[in-house]
């Protein structure tokens, strides 16, 4: 039986809302100057668990509860009502330069950090070359963070928590502070500790990501769980509640626009060979097959479609029309060969395609 990571147990958490200031201690005593304030509930009875080796994705919109919720399970926050369990050695990232003394370097933040989270001295000394060199922080190692940016904040943070030994990694949307091919590198470590059979607690609004990466995932909205499962499936329906207006395909994924014309699936060449593959490399002459059903005969379209990194960061993001390819209408079912030549790749990892079709002329 796999062992648990972490338990959620029905987690509530309020705040107090002030609305009036004690303008003086003889308001108070007369009892005219007590603070007014409202309840906020951010957790309404959260429960969940988290397997040892998953990765598991938190979604909602700003709001919806999601930072408060890794708070309580890094025990920042103490919950109101209900219990949240950690199994094993954790390390979080949260806010922003949250561990950090602004007036200490990057180095002495390094082992304040490590302290922290549980680490001897002697032990982040061992890793301290890997963490600078992670962060690509070499030359301002010795600065005072006040005045890094806050990509260098993210890039060292990461670093010391990644270095600490965890067994349990919990992320905020904190990495999207940081550049895109830092972002590909802290996806790159993800895999890597999931291979390693760590667990990952990854807050994003990457829906990618999350379909891509996590092996489960919940879904907030003001502070309950609206669906927890299938990640694939939650942000299919998390989509669709956001954006409204859409349409589904026979597979159950979430279509946009009229569907009077749809992608069905698309394949991946490269060369001339007529082997489908799932993996490329730059500077392949890459060719996508994008097979189509088509309701009615649908004059001049023109097929889109965007290949993008795990991280969201776009390879390329061309159309039919651009490589001259505008046939005079489609109909039924057939498909539409689109060859790329030299695709360039900023960065190796996992891609993601997505496609749409119009009328020529229409836009």
């Amino acid at each position: 039986m796999t062992e648990l990571a972490l338990e959620v147990e029905h987690v509530t958490k309020t705040f107090r809302l002030h609305h009036q200031k004690t303008s003086s201690i003889k308001q108070l005593i007369a009892g005219k100057g007590r603070n007014r304030f409202d309840e906020f509930t951010a957790l309404k009875d959260v429960t969940f668990d988290v397997k040892e080796g998953e990765v598991f994705g938190v979604i909602g919109q700003n709001g919806s509860g999601k930072s408060t919720l890794l708070k309580c399970m890094a025990g920042i926050l103490q919950p109101n009502a209900g219990s949240v369990r950690v199994h094993k050695r954790m390390s979080a990232l949260l806010e922003l330069g949250a561990g950090f003394h602004p007036e200490l370097s990057g180095r002495d933040n390094v082992f304040l950090n490590a302290a922290i989270l549980g680490m001897s001295r002697k032990d982040i000394a061992v890793r301290f070359d890997d963490i600078v060199e992670f962060s690509g922080l070499h030359s301002f190692i010795d600065s005072p963070v006040k005045t890094y940016s806050s990509g260098m904040y993210v890039r060292l943070a990461f670093a010391v928590a990644i270095n600490v030994d965890p067994r349990l990694l919990i992320i905020d949307e904190i990495l999207a502070v940081g550049d895109v091919s830092f972002q590909q590198r802290c996806l790159e470590k993800f895999v890597e500790f999931r291979n390693e059979g760590r667990t990952i607690v990854l807050v994003t609004h990457a829906m990618n990501t999350v379909r891509d990466m996590c092996d489960r995932a919940i879904w907030l909205t003001h502070g309950t769980v609206t669906g927890e499962g299938d990640p694939s499936e939650l942000v299919d329906d998390y989509t669709e509640t956001m954006l409204g207006n859409i349409n589904r395909g026979g597979d159950g994924s979430v279509r946009r626009g009229s569907g009077e014309i749809q992608i069905s699936s698309v394949e991946l060449f490269v060369g001339d060979s007529e082997l489908p593959v799932k993996r490329f490399r730059t500077g392949d002459r890459v060719r996508l097959r994008l097979h189509y059903q088509a309701e009615k005969s649908i004059p001049r379209p023109v097929i889109a479609f965007t290949i993008e990194h795990l991280g969201g960061s776009t390879v390329t993001a061309p159309c039919t029309r651009d490589v001259g390819l505008i046939p005079d209408a489609l109909s039924g079912n057939g498909a539409v060969d689109v060859v790329l030549d030299d695709v360039a790749l900023t960065s190796t990892g996992r891609t993601s395609t997505t496609t749409c079709t119009w009328h020529y002329g229409s836009m």
